[in-house]
């Protein structure tokens, strides 16, 4: 008898414990808004361009590069990538690289203060008004890619416009031009999507210029854009550093070369030093600039610089 009272005060006391809860849950729930809101902040790994076009690739790039991490996780930093650099008879500095499948080497002069890679890509390349001749301009020739991916004027990595496209057209066949305009020509051509190829590396998707038209150039080689700008060869790659040495004009037009490396470790390298870059004016972001104290000649001082003088690193 006993033991029945236990079992049934055991489970009045449940049954009303049960509806308190229910009772408390109900009410919890009324009280409760059925949204809640939370603020999202962009963030990103350099300051937003103020170009829609460049912002909306940033917009991309950004996305894939998040893909990537939720798909396959953090991954460990990419060795370091060499390359040759080799003096040139008209002032500059050359590396081979290779583009397409199967990869066409050619010789891309480096330039700091260009951000575009592009190189001549048609037998019927014409070079107007230059001290070269467009018959020993060495090209890459698209027909023999099998990566090759030509560039719509509607994509967001394009910022040029479309002519020949209606405005609200998604879908336009018309490819990606472009102009560039340097101190001494300017170079005309459409834009590709290909595979990029160091010895250590390949980089697919890699945006390069098929230049078809050129104006008073003075040199044969294809062009390695440096800059900070979004489609240059270091940004592209996605290095954080790159260094580098410049052989004598002693050597110009020969197989004696210096060493260019791409580096993707951050902090600084053991052994080196470091001078650092001023912050850049806003009319000339991408460009790397330098406060310079003296110039020294010979043991003599040139008189060139003003006290509060910088310079532009550029090729």
């Amino acid at each position: 008898m006993a033991s029945s009272t236990y079992f049934l005060l055991l489970s009045v006391f449940t049954l009303f414990f049960s509806l308190l809860l229910s009772a408390c849950s109900s009410e919890e729930i009324e009280n409760t808004p059925l949204t809640i809101t939370l603020p999202l902040t962009p963030k990103f790994a350099r300051k937003p361009s103020t170009d829609l076009r460049v912002f909306l690739h940033q917009l991309a790039s950004a996305s894939k590069s998040r893909v990537h991490l939720l798909k396959y996780g953090k991954t460990k930093t990419s060795p370091p990538v060499k390359s040759h650099l080799y003096p040139m008879e008209y002032g500059g500095h050359t590396i081979p690289i290779s583009f397409g499948n199967p990869p066409q080497k050619l010789s891309y002069l480096v330039d700091k203060g260009s951000g575009v890679v592009w190189a001549p890509c048609t037998t019927h390349y014409k070079c107007i008004d230059c001290t070269v001749s467009a018959i020993d301009v060495p090209i890459f020739n698209p027909q023999l890619s099998t990566s090759l991916k030509t560039l719509s004027c509607k994509n967001p990595m394009c910022t040029t416009e479309c002519p020949r496209c209606k405005a609200n057209t998604k879908n336009c066949s018309q490819v990606c031009n472009f102009t560039l305009q340097y101190g001494s020509g300017s170079e005309s051509g459409y834009v590709l999507l290909e595979d990029l190829h160091f010895p250590e590396k390949t980089i697919h998707n890699f945006l390069v210029g098929c230049t078809t038209i050129g104006h008073h150039e003075t040199y044969t080689d294809a062009m390695a854009g440096f800059c900070r700008s979004t489609y240059s060869l270091p940004v592209q790659m996605g290095v954080k550093k790159f260094a580098y040495c410049l052989n004598s004009h002693y050597f110009d037009n020969t197989k004696n070369s210096s060493r260019l490396t791409f580096d993707y470790r951050d902090g600084d390298t053991e052994g080196l030093s470091y001078t650092p870059f001023l912050k850049n004016p806003l009319d000339s972001s991408d460009y790397y600039y330098l406060d310079l104290k003296k110039l020294i000649l010979s043991n003599k001082i040139l008189p060139i610089l003003s006290k509060q003088d910088s310079r532009v690193v550029s090729s």
